[in-house]
């Protein structure tokens, strides 16, 4: 298959390989393919799906799902053996009526979830091409065809990319390599090589460039993107893989309780059976081996309570009020974009109590991508706001070119600069000249700058305010408005910027003649060219960088040079033989610029301020409080990571020992193994291959990554990130959370236990495919410490009690069995049997696990510590299960027994027998549901009106019930199905019938009330200290914690210059190629907005070594 076209003046659109081409071209478009390849590609086609279900698979996907809980598939069987009628002897309805209703209610639920996780199919219409399909560019509307676009989506950087003609291509099948393209363009005979910067991914976004025209060479699901996406799995709670291991046990358990009643049963047949056959005769075939048989099967049916079906059905409600609670807290709202938090799933809301690793993103997580010019240094004098300092603001109104969002805080350097003081303005002449910023002026002084990186659109931002417009380029020329007057330079070199030299220079010629060389880079690289002259204000500019670095800002120094006419012609003869050389090109040119760039005269330094979303650093501190490891995952560059490190306080200067561990050659592997276990930080720096991944080396770095208080991996892959959370799931079997923004984090998200999207400016692939989103990484302090304790509080608690009173009330039936000859009675009324579940005890139960808190969400914030439990398992686990089976037993003998002895031998008040089965059975079921009701009570630590309602309307609604179902009136209705006739009247009016309620009720609550006691004032937990310390300053809620001062970093490593700079674009824009520029239609927005916040201080974090 290939594709061959010629230029010209209008579009053309077809379809291939059932997506959209974009093609600049007219009337010589050529498509040829083969007929056999022709009905494939029409079989195949674009859509791109990230839901679990459609139409179709939605019912047998989703049954298949919900009967992997090997509750639901054990109702089945109930159900079942219910419709055989010689071991049931419980209705039939009984069990459908419930299972029914949880099959329904959660299908509807993951219906729900599926539909707002988004199941849309997604075309290619031209507007959203770029971020929908892999494109090879062909042309666009700026100069040199350049495409400035944003990848933050792929690997958090903004780049440009050019494009050349076309012709026909052929190019590799589609992979997930995001950072590598091959193909070939064959134009007029001669065949170029295709490259990945020739292409743009699905996920980027078009910044500042009208319209650009490209061939889709992958589309829908073949997209890299989308190859690198993962696929969508079923996510459980480490809740309900216990439940499934603790449902494996009760039927271990059921079934030995079964079969010790079947073999009593048997004994009672041999030994006392024979005496009832001559009034009840046994049927033909039937002995005491069968009769064990089927009283096996029986008691299968009426012990089926230790799995009540009821309780799937709680669970799913409890899930989903708790994730009301998330969509309806206005703390985590955010006004500027009107975005709520939002919980796309409700099966995992208690798995936020449990997060033991986060795995976040840098840019557009933890970052705003915003740069600020906040500070600099000029000829040794510092100027500019310090951070909490309240100074007056700059007016900029003298200058009508100054970009009316830019903010100063320091009216003198205007002053100055006004004045006209030489070296002040040299300082912002060399920002004006030397950049690869790219302008565009719509309208007469109304500019917007394409800057590589939010760095040079800064620092070029300023120079305009203080009055140092940079207007145009061309490859010869650069012009500029100085204090009003238009200047033009003549561009005669750009020594381009390198991850190796750091450092970037330009080489122009002033209307004066004047020969300059403009200098910027790293302090460090910089000072090591400047001329013995500058030592004194060297050292003074050094103090100022260290003031800088302490309050977190990212710094340049700058520095000039005069040079000679005839040196310089030598040099640029030199120059251009180094250009054109075929071997040895890079070599020869590094040697002619470290030639040219020493003796340099030092101007000063700038400081920009990387802008941090708001309470970034507070939020991983009380995150690291709670025990909870932070690793940060970033496509950045090694520079760019450290310093978010440093801001974010994730690293430290108390961190003296800071590791690299370099992963992407095959000598990185003796690092990995030689790293000290006293090691404070790990950063990784991964590449597509990624050898410290492998099989043989993973264990070794997740070792020593444990070890380390702070992890950073840089410059991965979006399905590196996946690997290092899926490493961290496999050997760790912690309780993961990865949390994102943009379309290379879906794989992270998707790997981990739980997702969390960033509503940002990247898009919403990340959000689409998250379990909770909100707008704010400071959200996330809330969503764990608050929703996520509460949820896994609330839902251990539900699940103690839940199995409590259904164990209790199913052991009341194994001892019941030793007294009516293992006949399979059951001790209740059945239709006490039946409401016990679902009207009974179902709303007391629900308001508990709704509404209970141990402390308000102020203390959860407060005391981070609180959320330890969550990730130890200790408020459920396999121990509090064997412990909630032991006090479902005690509990069950003392209500069993204690009624049974009382009423033995008992007579009414009128001296008539009262030892009946009827009046037995009331009594026992109302000393069973008032004990289980105190019991919640003392579970309950949050009162409130919703609570007591449901706790003292469900006992208004048993009596109610009771006494209208054993009334004359239902049994002469219905005869056979309600026979206890007046046994409530005739028992419940009886003083030793309350008496024996009352004394159960004391025997059971009596040494749960002492046991609690005996901890609390024994081992107090961290719970029981601040659960005190709440109630005996109830009234005073906790005040927000004082704003300390900032604390000064003082620091040697301090630049990050460039961090998503590339080499390259100094010889791009001194090309010829865009001399001529098309016109160019209005844009909407500036590069780089002002922000309204500021940017919040952290205190360092106390992070436990792993």
């Amino acid at each position: 298959m290939y594709v061959h076209y010629s230029a010209c003046t209008c579009m053309f659109v077809c379809e291939l390989q059932r997506v959209y081409m974009y093609v600049c071209t007219c009337t010589t478009v050529h498509v040829h393919v083969s007929l056999n390849m022709h009905s494939v590609l029409l079989s195949q086609d674009n859509a791109i799906r990230t839901s679990k279900y459609n139409v179709f698979s939605f019912l047998p996907l989703n049954l298949f799902e919900q009967f992997q809980r090997l509750a639901n598939a054990y109702f089945l069987v109930l159900l079942i053996l219910q419709l055989i009628p010689e071991i049931s002897s419980l209705s039939w309805f009984t069990t459908v009526v419930p299972l029914l209703l949880v099959l329904t209610m959660t299908a509807v639920k993951d219906a729900s979830d599926d539909i707002v996780r988004d199941g849309r199919y997604y075309l290619l219409p031209l507007s959203e091409c770029l971020s929908q399909a892999d494109l090879l560019l062909l042309t666009s509307s700026e100069p040199l065809n350049l495409v400035y676009i944003e990848t933050a989506e792929l690997d958090g950087t903004f780049i440009l990319k050019c494009v050349f003609p076309t012709g026909e291509v052929r190019c590799e099948p589609p992979n997930n390599r995001l950072d590598k393209f091959k193909g070939t363009l064959t134009v007029n005979g001669q065949t170029y090589a295709l490259d990945n910067d020739k292409v743009l991914l699905r996920g980027c976004t078009l910044r500042n460039t009208e319209w650009c025209f490209g061939l889709v060479v992958f589309g829908g699901p073949d997209t890299k993107l989308m190859q690198s996406s993962g696929k969508t799995v079923f996510k459980r709670t480490s809740i309900d893989g216990l439940m499934n291991v603790l449902v494996l046990c009760i039927f271990g358990f059921l079934a030995v309780m079964c079969s010790i009643l079947a073999v009593g049963n048997a004994i009672w047949e041999v030994r006392e059976g024979s005496v009832f056959i001559a009034f009840l005769p046994r049927p033909n075939g039937v002995n005491a081996g069968f009769s064990a048989f089927l009283t096996f099967w029986s008691y299968v049916i009426i012990l089926n309570t230790v799995v009540p079906i009821s309780l799937y059905v709680s669970v799913e409600i409890i899930r989903l009020g708790n994730s009301f609670y998330i969509d309806w807290d206005r703390k985590m709202y955010y006004p500027k974009s009107d975005t709520p938090a939002q919980a796309r799933t409700t099966t995992l809301n208690e798995e936020l109590g449990q997060i033991k690793y986060i795995f976040s993103d840098k840019t557009g997580t933890l970052t705003q991508n915003i740069m600020t010019f906040n500070k600099c240094s000029i000829n040794g004098k510092s100027y500019g706001r310090s951070i909490g300092e309240k100074t007056q603001t700059v007016d900029f109104t003298w200058n009508e070119l100054a970009d009316p969002k830019f903010v100063f805080h320091d009216p003198s350097l205007v002053e100055l600069v006004r004045e006209g003081d030489l070296a002040a303005q040299h300082f912002f002449r060399l920002l004006a000249l030397c950049h690869t910023v790219m302008p565009e002026e719509k309208t007469e002084g109304e500019l917007y700058y394409q800057a590589q990186s939010p760095d040079e659109g800064a620092l070029v931002t300023a120079a305009r305010n203080f009055g140092f417009v940079f207007r145009s380029r061309t490859p010869e020329s650069i012009r500029i408005m100085e204090m009003g007057q238009e200047v033009t330079y003549d561009l005669l070199a750009v020594l381009d910027f390198n991850n190796v030299r750091k450092r970037m220079s330009v080489i122009v010629r002033s209307p004066k003649g004047k020969l300059i060389l403009f200098c910027k880079g790293a302090d460090t690289i910089v000072y090591e060219r400047l001329h013995p002259s500058c030592l004194k204000l060297k050292d003074t500019t050094t103090s100022h960088l260290n003031e800088y670095a302490g309050d977190g800002l990212r710094t340049l120094a700058l520095a000039y040079k005069d040079l000679d006419d005839d040196y310089m012609e030598d040099w640029r003869r030199r120059h251009h033989e180094a250009n054109i050389a075929m071997d040895g090109k890079e070599e020869r040119l590094d040697e002619l610029y470290e030639e040219i760039e020493k003796d340099l005269m030092l101007l000063g330094a700038t400081a920009v301020e990387d802008k941090l979303q708001d309470g970034v650093p507070q939020t991983i501190e009380q995150l690291a409080k709670a025990d909870i490891k932070i690793w940060v995952l970033t496509g950045d560059k090694q520079e760019t990571a450290e310093n978010i490190g440093y801001a974010c306080n994730m690293l430290r200067e108390d961190m003296t020992e800071v590791f690299i561990v370099a992963a992407n050659t095959a000598e990185g592997r003796d690092v990995t193994t030689s790293i000290s276990c006293f090691a404070n930080v790990i950063t990784h720096n991964s590449s597509p291959k990624a050898y410290a991944l492998e099989k043989d080396l993973e264990l070794e770095l997740l070792r020593t990554a444990c070890m380390c208080q702070t992890v950073i991996c840089c410059r991965v892959t979006p399905l590196q990130k996946a690997q290092v959370v899926e490493l961290v799931k496999h050997y760790k079997q912690a309780v993961t959370l990865a949390i994102g923004d943009g379309a290379n984090d879906v794989s992270m998200i998707k790997a981990a236990h739980i997702g969390v999207g960033i509503s940002g400016q990247e898009g919403m692939q990340a959000v689409l495919s998250s379990d909770y989103s909100f707008a704010q990484f400071r959200y996330l302090q809330r969503l764990l410490l608050v929703h996520g304790r509460w949820s896994y509080l609330r839902m251990c608690k539900f699940l103690r009690y839940f199995f409590y009173k259904n164990f209790t009330f199913t052991f009341v039936h194994f001892w019941y069995a030793f007294f009516c000859g293992f006949s399979a009675q059951t001790v209740y009324d059945e239709w006490f049997i039946t409401l016990y579940n679902l009207v009974y005890t179902a709303l007391p139960v629900l308001g508990m696990s709704l509404f209970d808190q141990d402390v308000n969400d102020r203390w959860s914030s407060q005391h981070p510590q609180l959320y330890s439990p969550g990730q130890l398992n200790l408020y459920f686990s396999k121990k509090a299960f064997v412990r909630c089976m032991m006090h479902s037993c005690y509990s069950s003998l003392i209500l069993f027994f204690i009624p049974w002895a009382a009423m033995y031998d008992t007579v009414r008040d009128d001296g008539k027998d009262i030892v009946d089965y009827q009046s037995f059975a009331l009594l026992a079921q109302t000393c069973l549901l008032i004990a289980v009701t105190i019991q919640l009570s003392l579970d309950t630590h949050y009162w409130t009106a919703v609570n007591q309602f449901f706790v003292w309307g469900s006992l208004s609604a048993y009596f109610a019930i009771t006494f209208t179902m054993y009334s004359n009136g239902m049994f002469l209705i219905f005869t056979s199905t309600f026979p206890f006739i007046g046994t409530a009247r005739n028992s419940l009016n009886q003083p030793n019938v309350w008496l024996t309620i009352l004394l159960t009720s004391i025997l059971c609550a009596l040494p749960v009330v002492a046991y609690r006691f005996t901890l609390i004032q024994l081992w107090p937990t961290i719970n029981d200290k601040v659960q005190v310390r709440h109630k005996v300053r109830k009234e005073a809620l906790p005040a927000p914690a004082p704003r300390r001062p900032p604390v000064r970093r003082i620091s040697t490593r301090r630049s990050g210059y460039a961090f998503s700079h590339a080499q390259g674009y100094g010889e791009l824009v001194t090309s010829g190629r865009f001399l001529l520029r098309r016109p160019q239609k209005i844009r909407t927005a500036l590069l780089f907005p002002q922000s309204d916040s500021p940017l919040s201080q952290g205190q360092p974090q106390h992070i436990h070594k792993g």
